[in-house]
């Protein structure tokens, strides 16, 4: 019998959109965590959502990987699209500063593949992070999955999870201009 697992680096951007997509990944995969999220804000948000990413990860002996918060970087990168609408171009260049890194890392820590907890929310378009996955899996060389989360009740699955885990939920995206869209303070 072979329990060879392939290793699968996993973004993910918060426990209660990640939990649902970590449990269903780790079964037929050597998984870890990558947390990489530049356009968290404010940095007490990120920390929030980090710590319980992590505690999460430590509590299921899921291996977990927290990376540099650059959020200068992605406010350079982001630079011009300060008002464009949540799931616009600037959301678009997000995807592609997160899974950049994160296929990066990947194709240099010798991973078959990376995926990213993204595409669970019902606010982001699936179908552009599997474009810029795509994209970055050709770059680099790794393979990307390409599942929407999402379907197949993904998104209920990782609400129930969430709550009965009574994670902490925050209540915008996590950038400064899907916080001030939200008009939360």
């Amino acid at each position: 019998m072979n329990n060879f697992k392939p290793k699968l680096l996993l973004h993910a951007c918060c426990a209660p959109c990640g939990a649902y997509v970590i449990e269903k990944l780790n079964e037929e995969y050597e998984l870890t965590v990558f947390i990489y999220n530049p356009n968290i804000h404010p940095k007490e948000e990120y920390l929030k959502r980090t710590e319980e990413l992590v505690n999460y990860c430590k509590n299921n002996m899921i291996d977990c990987i927290e990376y540099r918060y650059d959020p200068k970087n992605w406010f350079k990168m982001t630079k011009g699209l300060e008002k464009e609408p949540e799931g616009g171009k600037r959301c678009e260049v997000c995807f592609w500063i997160r899974l950049d890194v994160a296929a990066n890392y990947a194709d240099t820590h010798n991973y078959d593949f990376f995926a990213t907890t993204l595409s669970i929310s019902p606010h982001k378009n699936s179908q552009k992070i599997i474009e810029v996955g795509e994209a970055l899996a050709d770059e680099y060389g790794v393979r990307f999955i390409t599942e929407d989360f999402k379907k197949n009740d993904g998104f209920k699955k990782s609400c129930e999870i969430a709550q009965d885990n009574r994670f902490y939920r925050q209540n915008y995206c996590g950038c400064i201009y899907s916080q001030k869209e939200k008009n939360i303070d």
